[in-house]
């Protein structure tokens, strides 16, 4: 027996890839709903070998609807979660609307897939932040065996991040360099071809931006509350897949040749790590890839008990679309979700 899943956001880069992995997983969906503003009704989306049109989002009957996968930004999230929550449908929902709240679970399955069971009180679940969500698939499994306490991550985020508008900007401002045309910055504060912004989202009053908040609030609920962490997060010049370069401080000794072997048996985790040139993982290769790949694992020389990797993941898949779906199905798997639909 199938359920009914209504992905809204469906015409927005997640959206599209989550209509994607839903079909390539061969999610068990008896049906497959995309949903959008009204502004985009009737815009056509493919769901494996099918089409869909979209249907509007505020006319939208979720009362025979098992999930909702939303993706259509906070301001929407936070109107409609909870009202298609009431409906008995369940949001796994991709914003940051939801996260920080004590009732709603935020998840990353192959992190903390017991924490889901919470999501009765109010019928939704948060997705992490992409650069979080890659970062704990990284560390947990560190972080059983040694005990992390501080964290040091300088993040090199794709524009893919920003949405549309982001991977618009760049394919734009590079071509008009080439045919040297002026570049006018619209999505981003400074120009984003050949060039990196060390900054992302708003900034705070302590200095660090929200995307950097986001980080350590993020990791402390997901992970340990214990675990020290300070993030740069910098937008650079690339369309999809972030990327991270992460210094730990752990509690016992760990040698880069036991961390390597923790990470290759880890789920979610895949290591390429040669101490050779091209022996590491690079963004592009990342891109429509489900892993959190590791590379350049070394023992930092500077403290007791240190480590320094190389973190990429493909933001749209394990960082928003992928861990959402995953999130579903572990609902599934647990028998947490009945289907509303009877069998015939």
């Amino acid at each position: 027996m199938g359920y009914k899943v209504a992905v809204v956001g469906a015409t927005g880069n997640v959206g599209r890839e989550m209509l994607n992995i839903l079909a390539e997983r061969a999610f068990p969906a008896d049906e497959v709903v995309a949903l959008a503003s009204r502004r985009s009704l009737g815009t056509e989306v493919s769901y494996g070998d099918k089409t869909l049109k979209t249907r509007d989002l505020a006319t939208y009957d979720f009362s025979d609807t098992d999930i909702a996968l939303m993706s259509a930004g906070g301001d929407v999230s936070k109107e409609w979660s909870p009202k298609i929550g009431a409906q008995g449908c369940v949001v796994i929902d991709n914003s940051s609307a939801w996260r920080y709240d004590a009732d709603v679970p935020l998840i990353v399955p192959e992190v903390n897939a017991d924490a889901v069971a919470g999501f009765s009180k109010k019928n939704i679940i948060a997705n992490p932040n992409c650069s979080t969500a890659q970062l704990v698939v990284a560390l947990k499994p560190l972080h059983d065996r040694f005990g992390i306490k501080r964290v040091v991550v300088a993040t090199y985020q794709s524009v893919s991040g920003a949405g549309k508008e982001g991977l618009d900007e760049l394919f734009a401002q590079t071509k008009a360099i080439y045919v040297n045309d002026a570049v006018e910055p619209k999505k981003f504060p400074k120009r984003i071809a050949f060039n990196v912004i060390p900054h992302i989202d708003v900034f705070m009053e302590d200095g660090y931006t929200k995307e950097e908040w986001k980080m350590v609030a993020e990791t402390k609920k997901i992970l340990d509350p214990k675990i020290k962490l300070t993030a740069t997060c910098v937008r650079v010049p690339v369309f999809i897949s972030h990327s991270e370069a992460v210094n730990i401080e752990f509690e016992k000794p760990v040698t880069a040749d036991e961390a390597r072997e923790i990470l290759r048996s880890a789920p979610g985790c895949l290591v390429i790590d040669k101490r050779e040139p091209g022996g590491y993982i690079t963004p592009y290769e990342a891109s429509g890839e489900d892993a959190t790949y590791i590379s350049r694992i070394r023992e930092d020389i500077t403290v007791e008990n240190g480590l320094d990797m190389w973190v990429v993941s493909d933001n749209l898949r394990k960082g928003a679309a992928l861990n959402a779906i995953q999130i579903a199905e572990v609902l599934i798997n647990r028998k947490l979700l009945p289907a509303k639909k009877k069998a015939a």
